[in-house]
């Protein structure tokens, strides 16, 4: 226990709060520029157990911000390089790679298995489906997201509200750090406050970081923090799901052009643009649901704010990929 004995030191730590992080299992969603500190430091505290999940690879433009990687490990897959630096950071973690996205089809099974979950994938399609099921299997949730100079993070579910408290709505148009840029000092920041606020959980300390959001902006060096405990859950909300759920009975609606998606979703899809369903007031069986289908979830969530307008049927989103450079806003 020598190598923890600086930690240990501390009166909110000792022999106790040690044993309770080697008991611990974190799942960590998305091992890029959030994750590389987050992993550092958790590894480093002796967690017990980090299973990571992500289906990418490491690319030499992501480099400045994803310091977990070196330049030797450009294609490989982040998980496999991730684990590889972790393993000899500290061998007496247990690293659990996998080469997979995460999916309404396997987040259930992912989530079920770990005591707390840092969302470092930075998609809100993502952030979603952890949010829908670590509010309904009472897991703890450290969500963050960082574009620019700013960020924030967040602790969710298990006793406090979700994510959809917080953010009920999605935004007008979706930036990514290929096209808008981020500045790697600012995700290493909010990446090191998920490891803290994690630990923090873990430790039972208070106040706690589940009800707790922090958010900075380094460019004019400001930083705000503010409880939302008592936030409520929104009376509407569009949850994603996989391919794989559609059927045949289902109003199925694909929002991806020719040059995304040479075939639609289902064989049943109806191919529109979201300016397209707007301009219409279809009438549907509300026995059967509707299902909206683009890239990264935006349009689908543009398009299903809509039809719940004047619709009182269900309505699932589904996201068939990563999140793209700009998701087209066709309002």
């Amino acid at each position: 226990m020598s190598r923890y004995a600086r930690q240990m030191q501390l009166p909110e730590m000792g022999n106790v709060g040690q044993s309770k992080l080697i008991s611990a299992h974190i799942l960590v969603v998305g091992v890029g520029g959030l994750a590389a500190p987050a992993l550092q430091y958790l590894v480093g505290a002796g967690i017990g157990q980090l299973t990571l999940i992500d289906a990418d690879h490491v690319s030499h433009s992501n480099l400045h911000r994803q310091t977990l990687f070196r330049e030797t490990d450009s294609d490989a897959f982040k998980v496999d390089a991730a684990t590889h630096t972790l393993n000899m950071l500290n061998s007496e973690c247990k690293i659990c790679p996998i080469r997979e996205a995460l999916t309404p089809a396997n987040a259930y099974g992912l989530v079920s298995n770990a005591d707390i979950v840092l969302d470092c994938a930075d998609s809100f399609a993502v952030s979603y489906i952890l949010s829908d099921i670590c509010l309904e299997t009472k897991t703890p949730l450290i969500s963050a997201s960082v574009l620019g100079f700013t960020g924030y993070v967040g602790g969710f579910c298990h006793k406090a509200p979700s994510l959809r408290a917080v953010f009920p709505d999605l935004p007008e148009r979706a930036a990514s750090c290929a096209t808008a840029g981020v500045m790697g000092p600012v995700v290493g920041l909010i990446g090191s406050a998920q490891a803290q606020m994690s630990l923090n959980h873990i430790l039972s300390l208070k106040p706690s970081p589940l009800g707790q959001m922090m958010t900075f902006d380094l460019l004019s060096f400001k930083s705000g923090s503010f409880r939302f405990d008592h936030a409520p859950e929104p009376e509407t909300k569009f949850g994603f799901i996989s391919q794989s759920d559609i059927t045949d009975s289902d109003h199925v609606f694909e929002l991806r052009d020719l040059a995304e998606a040479p075939m639609v979703v289902a064989p049943h899809a109806t191919r529109m643009s979201v300016a397209e369903f707007k301009m219409q007031t279809p009438v549907f069986d509300t026995n059967r649901r509707a299902i909206f289908t683009c890239r990264s979830g935006l349009r689908a969530w543009q398009a299903a704010t809509h039809l719940h307008r004047y619709w009182s049927g269900k309505i699932s989103l589904i996201a068939m990929g990563a999140d793209p450079e700009i998701e087209r806003h066709n309002s």
